[in-house]
């Protein structure tokens, strides 16, 4: 058997779409296991950019089989625009696409609720998507979402709907002045959507754990990052769900005894979107220069990511909590040109070295950092074809981080481009 998770090691955003598209070109199956179209993963082929929200990225190879498991929550017009995109790209998706049939979905009123709860947060705003992502999750943690199978009765379908609409009326009418849903266009519009994608709606559960048993190579892709894991991440400004790799048992229904190994995507640097603790942000012109030549805008929002140097402390937890045995390192051609390189190798907090990365939001928004300097390798890595003609100064920069977290650094990307990744000859 061999299960691999791909987790973002960070706060999301660090380039899990190109990795993944690369290791699948030699896997059976690739099953997302969390999140909804809040992700965006970005992958560019021969200077083609494809822009996968629900998808998995394994979809752009003809011999691989994607799913999207039961822990995602699925947003139709988003789907449905994603599967058109493909096929106007030449992209197979309706032999090679199955979707759990106990996935939940997201309806007009979760996005309505997620907008205004957050513009009403004002300063405590999380920073989401607006994508309704947290509603979706919260009903289906309140046992009353509407998952795909529940389209299929009917009069069921409805019942759950008007009991929905009529919960949701309460705090979108009198407290936001927003008036009511019309329950037959919803109706029609979701049934309707059903019969479009009827032919992909499976058990993904029983296909997955059939794959295993046959020795399938799977590949489970999370969404987000690590550090914005409902449980493990920069509570209370995290996502919905859980991007570390024990999502992936849950969110696909796959035991943990069938996961041969997790890679972690890290990027070279720290980015974050939305609101929350980020210890190495920069202000300063570094900073901008790192969203500029990183082009650091969200693949979803387009908003302007925050930037910093590489928190290696995070990593750490982030190695730890994951079991990332392996590190795809990504996007270190942004740091071509720089003098000098820093990482994070230490929180202090009043005074004190912390011996452990703080679960308490005050205390990670005032932590100091401790950075070691870097030599920058002042040359241009794309185009470089192997592992032995990386200049020694990333080799150094490699080696100083494997010994940090105790990963091995397995794969390199030296630009966006598929073509430009290296693979460790160890």
């Amino acid at each position: 058997m061999s299960v691999t998770i791909v987790v973002g090691s960070q706060w999301g955003d660090e380039g899990k779409g190109k990795i993944v598209d690369l290791i699948s070109q030699d896997a059976d199956i690739v099953a997302r296991y969390q999140g909804g179209a809040n992700a965006g993963h970005t992958i560019v082929i021969n200077g083609k950019q494809y822009v996968l929200h629900l998808i998995p990225s394994g979809i752009l190879h003809p011999n691989c089989i994607c799913v999207i498991g039961n822990g995602v929550v699925i947003d139709p017009i988003a789907l449905k625009s994603e599967i058109k995109m493909l096929e106007e790209n030449g992209i197979d998706v309706h032999n090679r696409l199955f979707i759990s049939h106990k996935a939940h979905l997201i309806m007009p009123y979760h996005k309505l609720l997620d907008q205004v709860r957050e513009k009403d947060a004002k300063s405590y705003a999380i920073g989401t998507t607006g994508r309704g992502i947290g509603p979706a999750y919260f009903d289906k943690a309140t046992r009353v979402g509407i998952r795909i199978v529940d389209l299929l009765d009917r009069k069921g379908f409805e019942q759950k709907l008007r009991n929905n609409l009529e919960e949701k009326y309460n705090i979108l009418h009198k407290i936001y002045g927003f008036e009511s849903f019309n329950i037959d266009e919803l109706m029609e519009e979701y049934l309707s959507f059903d019969a479009e994608i009827d032919d992909l709606i499976t058990d993904t559960t029983l296909y997955l754990n059939n794959a295993i048993r046959e020795g399938k190579k799977i590949i489970a892709e999370g969404a987000q990052g690590a550090l914005l894991d409902i449980d493990h991440g920069t509570y209370p400004f995290v996502t919905s769900s859980n991007p570390t790799s024990g999502g992936a048992c849950t969110g696909l229904g796959i035991p943990p005894t069938s996961i041969s190994n997790v890679i972690g995507i890290v990027k070279a640097y720290t980015t974050r979107v939305g609101n929350g603790p980020f210890p190495t942000e920069l202000f300063d012109e570094t900073g901008e220069r790192l969203r500029q030549v990183g082009s650091e805008y969200g693949a979803t929002t387009g908003r302007p990511r925050r930037c910093g140097w590489l928190d290696l402390v995070a990593l750490k937890y982030s190695v730890m909590v994951n079991g990332i045995s392996e590190i795809a390192i990504t996007k270190l051609d942004v740091l071509d040109d720089f003098d000098e390189i820093k990482a994070c190798i230490s929180y202090s907090y009043e005074g004190k070295t912390l011996k452990s990365f703080p679960v308490d939001i005050h205390t990670l928004n005032n932590v100091k950092c401790e950075y070691k300097s870097f030599k920058g390798w002042k040359r241009k890595l794309k185009g470089i074809d192997s592992w032995d003609n990386l200049p020694t100064e990333v080799l150094d920069f490699f080696s100083y981080i494997e010994e940090f977290t105790g990963a091995r650094i397995t794969i390199a990307s030296l630009s966006p481009d598929r073509a430009d990744t290296i693979i460790s000859n160890m």
